[in-house]
């Protein structure tokens, strides 16, 4: 059915019941599983919401973030083995993430997208976009979605 599921993750309870499933389904189609995490990088200038910091700084900042997300998806990475399901764990840093998302889709060769979805409607939607309706619209693969 599937031969390669790309699960994504922001290490949240939401996420986490993204991750839980994909690693379920990927158990029962024996298929490879790819854990993602987007970072985002450091604003560079006061217009995009940052604080002038040093260089070093900003590598600092920047350095802890990918430390940690590595950290969530090697946790994914485990839980999924200790199941007997083959993973990888990646770790983007993009602006946007569903372009990280559609990118690393390409890249890995994932046939499913499992992902989660805070079911933002009106006004918030509006105003904080939908990284899941991008990835759903632009994906080229099937995207399961869950609330």
């Amino acid at each position: 059915m599937y031969q390669r599921i790309l699960v994504t993750t922001d290490g949240s309870k939401l996420s986490q019941k993204a991750v839980n499933s994909a690693i379920a389904l990927a158990a029962l189609c024996e298929a490879e599983l790819v854990a993602l995490k987007v970072v985002p990088r450091y604003p560079q200038t006061y217009f995009e919401g940052g604080i002038a910091l040093a260089a070093e700084d900003m590598r600092r900042v920047e350095k802890a973030w990918s430390d940690a997300a590595q950290k969530i998806v090697d946790a994914v990475k485990k839980s999924a083995q200790s199941k007997g399901v083959t993973t990888k764990a990646v770790v983007v840093r993009s602006d946007v993430v569903s372009d990280a998302v559609i990118a690393t889709i390409k890249k890995q060769g994932c046939d499913l997208v499992v992902m989660a979805s805070h079911g933002r409607s009106g006004i918030k939607r509006l105003l904080l976009g939908s990284e899941t309706q991008h990835v759903l619209t632009h994906a080229g693969v099937p995207v399961l979605v869950l609330k």
